[in-house]
C-alpha cells in the first residue's frame, strides 16, 4: 500500500470524513450492519455501551454522510430498520480488518501500556538523592 502524502491528509475534507467514520461508534455500527439488516434496538442492544441518544445521532450522521440507509414500514408503531448502502458496504472490509487488527494486538497494547505506566510511576516517585562525595 502506498503512503498518501501528508498534504493530504491533512486536507480537511479527508479529516472530516475521518472524523465521521472514524468515531468509535460508527465504526462499531458499521461493523454491525455489515451482517445485515438491522432495527434500532438490535443496534443498541449489539453495541455494548451506546446510549440512546448516541446511537440516534450515529446513526442519523451515517445516513447523511450516505454510508447507512433507514427504511421506515407503515406500520403501527412504525417499523424502522438501518442497513448499509452501497458506499456504506465500501467501509466495511476497512472497518473488518482494524476490528481484526485491535483484536491480535490487543495483549500487545495491554503489555505496552503496563511497561509505560510502570515507567511512568517509576519517574514519578521520589529518587534517593545523589550523594556528593567532596
Amino acid at each position: 500500500m502506498q503512503e498518501p502524502e501528508l498534504p493530504r491528509l491533512l486536507d480537511g475534507r479527508v479529516r472530516e470524513v475521518l472524523d465521521r467514520v472514524g468515531d468509535k461508534w460508527s465504526l462499531l455500527v458499521v461493523g454491525l450492519l455489515g451482517g445485515g439488516v438491522r432495527r434500532f434496538n438490535e443496534i443498541r442492544r449489539s453495541v455494548e455501551g451506546i446510549s440512546q441518544r448516541m446511537l440516534a445521532v450515529t446513526l442519523r450522521g451515517l445516513e447523511r454522510d450516505g454510508l447507512v440507509t433507514r427504511t421506515v414500514y407503515p406500520t403501527v408503531p412504525p417499523k424502522v430498520e438501518y442497513s448499509l448502502t452501497v458506499m456504506g458496504r465500501t467501509l466495511l472490509n476497512t472497518v473488518c480488518e482494524l476490528v481484526e487488527w485491535a483484536d491480535r494486538h490487543a495483549s500487545d497494547i495491554d503489555t505496552a501500556r503496563s511497561a509505560y505506566d510502570d515507567r511512568e510511576a517509576w519517574h514519578r516517585s521520589p529518587q534517593p538523592a545523589a550523594q556528593h562525595h567532596h
